[in-house]
């Protein structure tokens, strides 16, 4: 196989009580996974980074294989490695991440043995000095995957990225993007971001933390767009759950609203992650930003109709492309 796009990413073991269906209760997941399938909806040739520790199911990673992903970039480390992530939804489509034993209860469901004691994973304002565990190191990365021609960042922290993107501008990669993460998408971690920012194909925040970024300061999520566009990308798009998309072509000094297409929500979990697959695939396909925001989009809206990181993937054929050509009418340029 050919290997044309590199994800890197963390991967999880999922415990998530969605808002309709059936709770997944051990399931493979994390951002990784959720980006890899929305890639894996439009096209192939996809290589993983990631690491895990020895009690990750070997099954998992055989199955990867067997989905056509390419996992040689998915690290063993010497003992256990808490992946656990539990998410609860109540009323709405707001995760709860905390106490996951009253939400069982409400539920009127036996608590899982292999959740005790779990804690949920440090996404607070560390600061940006701090290494995950569970986040790729450059000794993990295969030789091969430098000559790969995309490159996705999933969340992770600002060291890990930073190295990440130093590594691969060395090999053949000519487009990366990437997702930050909360920890430092803070007012005082601005000038830090500016050097992550620069050179990068598109920057793709959540506006919860492109709002975080500039607390205090504006509440004019174009004018935010601009700020970051200004440390030097190529587009900044701008993802708004329920509301869609913001693109803004830096260079192009242009702009697209593009409305989320309307789809059943049964699990909102990863959809964020699965746009920048589609995306990242969107975009080595036509070199269009716009074009690569209608991929993304309609492969998070298919993701929102079930559960699990490779229900994308589970669609009739077909579905995908017949949505993006109702949703390119409805895009507006500002």
């Amino acid at each position: 196989m050919e290997l044309t796009y590199i994800i890197a990413g963390q991967l999880r073991r999922e415990y998530i009580l969605p808002p309709v269906g059936r709770p997944l209760l051990d399931a493979p997941g994390g951002n990784l996974l959720y980006t890899a399938a929305g890639a894996a909806l439009w096209t192939s040739g996809i290589g993983l980074l990631g690491r895990v520790g020895e009690d990750y199911p070997r099954d998992w990673l055989r199955d990867l294989d067997r989905r056509g992903f390419d996992a040689r970039g998915l690290h063993v480390i010497p003992g256990a490695l808490d992946l656990r992530l539990f998410l609860a939804y109540g009323d709405g489509f707001t995760p709860q991440r905390t106490n996951p034993v009253s939400h069982f209860a409400r539920r009127q469901m036996s608590f899982p043995k292999a959740l005790l004691g779990y804690q949920p994973p440090d996404e607070s304002s560390t600061g940006i000095s701090k290494i995950a565990p569970n986040s790729p190191r450059l000794t993990d990365i295969p030789e091969e995957y430098l000559f790969a021609k995309s490159l996705h960042l999933c969340a992770l922290d600002y060291m890990t990225q930073s190295r990440l993107i130093g590594a691969f501008k060395l090999g053949s990669v000519t487009a990366i993007t990437l997702s930050p993460s909360p920890s430092y998408m803070i007012p005082r971690h601005t000038d830090q971001l500016r050097p992550l920012v620069q050179g990068l194909t598109a920057f793709i925040p959540s506006e919860e933390e492109l709002r975080a970024l500039f607390w205090g300061r504006t509440h004019d999520l174009w004018e935010m767009a601009e700020a970051v566009g200004s440390f030097g990308c190529e587009f900044v798009v701008v993802k708004r759950g329920a509301k869609g998309q913001l693109l803004l072509d830096v260079v192009g000094r242009k702009r697209w609203e593009v409305p989320a297409y309307s789809a059943r929500i049964a699990d909102p979990t990863g959809a964020g992650d699965v746009f920048c697959g589609g995306f990242m695939a969107g975009y080595h396909r036509s070199f269009d930003p716009l074009e690569a925001v209608l991929y993304g989009n309609v492969a998070a809206s298919l993701s929102l109709e079930g559960s699990g990181a490779f229900y994308v993937l589970e669609v009739l054929p077909g579905l995908a492309e017949a949505r993006v050509e109702s949703l390119r009418g409805l895009v507006r340029k500002i």
